[in-house]
């Protein structure tokens, strides 16, 4: 599926053809020394007995390149805990299994909060966050690539795919971004990306204007995709948000802190399926419906920091033009979808645009009645100012918790 198209904004590194995947290790290899290479897995407890998560050890068995491995290991108790260890010591590269509701670690969690400094809410941001942390206590790590635990389709070109950017000491990218070809079921998937945030982006550039940061956001592939590496001078000053706007305040960051020259989109995968959200109107404090609004609130306080005023009659005209393309993009998926010979479910993909334009207006709404919401979560340059020995707290914790 050989596409050179580049949009002139970001640098897109596309899979123009099958390259061995031992000549890629190989570059990664000599990169090594430069780079020292450290991967993050948020996971929960529950994905070590899925299906995705022993593939993914399986071949990460194999991606020697890497020198550190680092878990955040969420909803565990002490018998899980140790059952995590068992399971990820089949991976030859250092591990660090960060227990996040173990005694050392949560008591860290309240020194930090008696400082304001502790993420608010439970979830993937928290974990990431203090895996972030725990990676820049690792001093000779350079570059950190993060992906989710649930990838079902996963081999070793995804993660060498991620980190080569980022490794490569010739290039210039402090930050990468992985996309893919959302196909399940021989039918498209990905409806967070296609039918919500890609037609709000371009529904907010007609209303608000073709700002910058709006084009910025409009440049990459899939906004949403978990996966992402970056260097390490760069981990320091991202702010991680701790809802589920966790993507989109990650790619508003990049754009804070980077120039676009420092920032490229990667085609990670051929294919690519993991846990599918719920999206029903019935489940709206879950699944797609609250990610909706998350993500809503994190473009919509981004825009504030940019100057423009958001007002109700804004919304409201934001969600008409927001319908208006959505039911476009629906109109684009079908004709996409059937030369390729999928399944398209109109009715399905117009109910799910109903959902999520009402989560736009309630978006709006709660935006409008707590403007000064603050949900991201302190960098690390903060951390370290207040706690200047977080790293080695951190390093010790760890250490303490997986010698037990």
């Amino acid at each position: 599926m050989a596409d050179f198209f580049q949009n002139g904004n970001i640098t897109t590194l596309h899979k123009l053809r099958d390259r061995p995947i031992e000549a890629l290790e190989d570059e990664l290899h000599s990169f090594a020394d430069a780079r020292p290479m450290a991967l993050i897995l948020p996971s929960l407890y529950s994905e070590l007995e899925g299906d995705a998560l022993p593939r993914i050890v399986e071949h990460l068995g194999h991606a020697g390149y890497i020198s550190d491995i680092i878990i955040g290991l969420d909803r565990a108790t002490k018998a899980q805990f140790q059952y995590a260890q068992k399971f990820f010591s089949a991976l030859p590269q250092r591990t660090h299994l960060l227990w996040n509701d173990g005694q050392r670690l949560r008591g860290l969690d309240q020194q930090l909060s008696a400082d304001g400094l502790s993420p608010r809410h439970e979830g993937k941001g928290r974990n990431a966050w203090f895996c972030l942390g725990y990676a820049l206590a690792l001093e000779h790590v350079e570059a950190v690539a993060l992906h989710d635990c649930d990838i079902l389709t996963y081999d070793r070109s995804f993660p060498a795919r991620l980190f080569y950017p980022i490794a490569n000491p010739t290039f210039s990218f402090e930050f990468c971004k992985g996309y893919y070809a959302r196909i399940a079921d021989d039918k498209l998937s990905g409806r967070l990306t296609r039918l919500f945030v890609t037609p709000l982006v371009r529904a907010l550039k007609k209303v608000v204007g073709g700002l910058d940061y709006l084009e910025f956001m409009d440049s990459f592939r899939y906004p949403l995709s978990g996966e992402f590496s970056m260097r390490r001078d760069f981990i320091k000053s991202v702010r991680i948000p701790g809802d589920w706007g966790l993507e989109v305040g990650i790619l508003s960051e990049v754009y804070r802190n980077l120039s676009r020259h420092q920032v490229c989109q990667v085609d990670i995968a051929d294919t690519y399926d993991h846990k599918h959200q719920v999206l029903s109107a019935e489940e709206k404090e879950s699944g797609l419906v609250k990610m909706s609004g998350e993500i809503a609130k994190s473009l919509f306080r981004k825009l504030g920091t940019e100057g423009v005023v958001l007002s109700a009659e804004s919304f409201r005209t934001i969600k008409a033009s927001y319908f208006r393309i959505a039911l476009e993009c629906i109109e684009q998926y079908y004709y996409d979808a059937k030369i390729n010979g999928l399944q398209f479910e109109r009715h399905s993909e117009e109910g799910s645009v109903d959902l999520f334009a009402q989560s736009i207006m309630q978006a709006g709404e709660s935006f409008l009645a707590n403007p000064m919401e603050a949900p991201f979560i302190p960098n690390w340059n903060r951390v370290q100012s207040a706690i200047p020995d977080i790293g080695e707290q951190l390093l010790s914790a760890v250490a303490a918790d997986n010698s037990v």
